[in-house]
């Protein structure tokens, strides 16, 4: 199941980044930063109802922590595919000038995927609450630990393509 997630993340990420250039923006300046940054919007839905037919409380320790693992997953599994579309196609345009952000953000997701203290983030003024390894599935902590970790090498060696990657809704709001 974790590779076929894995797969349509893959699968989705090349999908919405060729859609980058095709296009239509309301406005110059949207298209023009829209190209400079390339800024997916990849996501989920009714993640709500996996927990139900899981069987966890929806606001639990163990439903938050199985949604931010499989968060997780999808966001640094979207990172590494942008890391390797730049190796082939080139970072977006103003990576360069944004490098160090850019690497920050992605140790930081690191960070908190390993379930590091408040006092490991770097340049942030509200820490993240740290994924709970404990309380969701194990290849599900072990994937992000490790797709983090990856993202992170080849973004530093590659750059990214997209300087984000996925957009979770507020639920209501659509």
């Amino acid at each position: 199941l974790l590779d076929d997630f894995l797969h349509a993340v893959r699968l989705w990420t090349v999908t919405l980044d060729i859609s980058v250039l095709m296009a239509q923006y309301p406005g110059r300046e949207i298209a023009a930063r829209s190209c400079d940054y390339r800024t997916l919007g990849l996501g989920f839905a009714n993640l709500g109802a996996v927990l139900m037919v899981l069987g966890m409380p929806y606001d639990s320790h163990a439903a938050r922590n199985y949604a931010a693992a499989v968060t997780a997953v999808l966001t640094a599994e979207a990172y590494l595919t942008s890391a390797e579309l730049a190796r082939e196609l080139g970072a977006f345009r103003r990576f360069a000038e944004n490098r160090d952000s850019m690497l920050r953000v992605i140790k930081n997701h690191l960070r908190a995927a390993c379930g590091e203290p408040p006092a490991a983030y770097e340049g942030l003024h509200t820490p993240p609450v740290a994924l709970d390894a404990q309380a969701c599935p194990a290849e599900l902590a072990r994937a992000a630990r490790g797709l983090w970790q990856e993202a992170l090498e080849q973004g530093a060696a590659c750059g990214f393509r997209n300087a984000q990657v996925s957009v979770i809704a507020p639920t209501g709001t659509i």
